[in-house]
C-alpha cells in the first residue's frame, strides 16, 4: 500500500502548501487519490504561521482528505501551555520553556495576533492567548494521535525505544527519543517514519527514514512517497529515490 509522508513544519504554512502540492502532482502520476498522507508532527513554533498551519490541516481533515496529522514535541509543548503555563516539562531542561526564543512558542502566539514579547507577564500573556486562539484549535491539537502503523511501517515523531513493541511504546519516547533510536542499526519490526532530529535532507537509513530536513532553522518543508519499504522525495522533477 502505498503511503504519502510530510516531515516536521514547525510554522511554515507555505512550504506545506507546496509539500501538499507534490504529493497532488505525484498522485496524478499514479492515479492514487487515496493513499494516507502522515504528517509526523512539529506543526508549530519557530516558523511565522503555525496559525495558519493549524487552520490548513483542520479544513483539509473536514473536507475528506486522507490526512493523518501526528502530535509533535512542540505541538503537546504548545497545548501544555495552553492548559498551563507555569508548568514545566520534564523533558526540556530547567532553563526552559515553550516561550523561549529557542524552542519557538513566542512565534506560534504572533501568528495569532497575539502580542507575544519575552518580557511581557506570563499571566497576561496566557489571557490574550486563550482569548485569541479559537477553541476548535485547542481541542483539535489534544486529540492528535501519538503513532500510526500501516502493515511494514510505524510513523512517529520522533521514533521509538529500541526493543519495546509498537503497541508498548510511551508517549516520552514516541515525541522526543534520539541518541537510543538514532544510533541503534538493528531491525524494528517495520519501516519507522519520523522527524524530530533535523538533518539537511531526508535520508533512509535501512530501519528507520527521517523526514525533518530543518524547516525549523531555514530547511525546506520534505515529502515522501512510500511505496513497501522503500521511499521516494517528491521532488518538482518527480521522485529522488531515498536511500
Amino acid at each position: 500500500m502505498r503511503h504519502y509522508a510530510i516531515g516536521d513544519i514547525h510554522g511554515q504554512d507555505g512550504l506545506l502548501a507546496a509539500a501538499h502540492a507534490l504529493i497532488a502532482e505525484d498522485r496524478a502520476r499514479t492515479g492514487d487519490a487515496a493513499a494516507p498522507v502522515v504528517h509526523i508532527g512539529d506543526l508549530v513554533d519557530r516558523g511565522p504561521t503555525s496559525a495558519q498551519v493549524i487552520a490548513r490541516l483542520i479544513a483539509g481533515q473536514a473536507a475528506g482528505a486522507p490526512w493523518i496529522v501526528l502530535k509533535g514535541n512542540h505541538d503537546l509543548l504548545f497545548q501544555r501551555w495552553l492548559e498551563d503555563p507555569f508548568a514545566r516539562h520534564p523533558m526540556l531542561r530547567a532553563e526552559m520553556s515553550w516561550t523561549h526564543p529557542r524552542v519557538g512558542g513566542l512565534t506560534t502566539l504572533r501568528s495569532y495576533g497575539v502580542m507575544a514579547e519575552e518580557d511581557r507577564p506570563l499571566a497576561a500573556l496566557h489571557a490574550e492567548a486563550l482569548a485569541a486562539i479559537p477553541q476548535a484549535h485547542r481541542d483539535w491539537l489534544a486529540a492528535l494521535p501519538l503513532s500510526y502503523a500501516a502493515g511494514e511501517l510505524f510513523f512517529a515523531h520522533a521514533g521509538v525505544r529500541p526493543g519495546v513493541a509498537f503497541a508498548a511504546q510511551v508517549e516520552d519516547d514516541l515525541l522526543w527519543i534520539r541518541g537510543d533510536f538514532l544510533e541503534d542499526p538493528r531491525e524494528h519490526g517495520a519501516l519507522v517514519i519520523h522527524g524530530h532530529s533535523h538533518i539537511d535532507r531526508a535520508t533512509h537509513y535501512g530501519n528507520r527514514l527521517n523526514l525533518d530536513s530543518s524547516a525549523g532553522y531555514g530547511g525546506p518543508v520534505s515529502a515522501a512517497v512510500i511505496e513497501g519499504r522503500q521511499a521516494w522525495l517528491l521532488t518538482p522533477e518527480g521522485r529522488v529515490l531515498l536511500g
